[in-house]
């Protein structure tokens, strides 16, 4: 799978050791940054790993900060893009099944390597179900988006 990954200058160690978990496993990751645990800010990474997935440059984006709160946030501003914070299993495998979750996010203070491992290849493993529910409240989202952007 083609995975776009990014983080602020919390998340870089974990999204640093997630690309190589990633590609161990024969996945291509496109690293939108950040390059350094200098000060940044997570919402520029939000957008971009949204960008990337918005121009097809990848099928999945996961994205890292500190709590993983800020960057959810940031990532579900940018249209098209259904990011969910996981800090279990349950939540990252039905994300995805049910809601079409296409961005996984994570709190490098909040969860330890191995269960960000567990959660990324949970999310990556699964596939949205396309049920008719499922893709009924999708519509209601995407109207959403469409209704308030008009408003402005």
């Amino acid at each position: 799978m083609r995975l776009v990954i990014g983080a602020d200058h919390a998340g870089f160690e974990l999204k640093q050791q997630l690309a190589t978990h990633l590609r161990e496993q024969g996945h291509e990751v496109i690293d939108r940054g950040t390059t350094s645990s200098e000060p940044v800010d997570y919402p520029d990474f939000a957008e971009a790993v949204g960008n990337a997935l918005r121009n097809s440059e990848a099928e999945r984006g996961v994205l890292v900060c500190g709590s993983g709160v800020g960057a959810s946030v940031a990532a579900n501003k940018v249209p098209g893009i259904r990011a969910g914070l996981c800090h279990d299993t349950y939540s990252a495998r039905q994300g995805v099944e049910h809601d079409d979750m296409n961005v996984l996010v994570l709190g490098a203070r909040v969860i330890g390597l191995e269960l960000a491992k567990e959660l990324v290849d949970r999310f990556i493993s699964v596939q949205f179900t396309g049920e008719e529910r499922h893709r009924r409240r999708l519509e209601k989202i995407a109207a959403l988006e469409t209704r308030y952007r008009k408003r402005k």
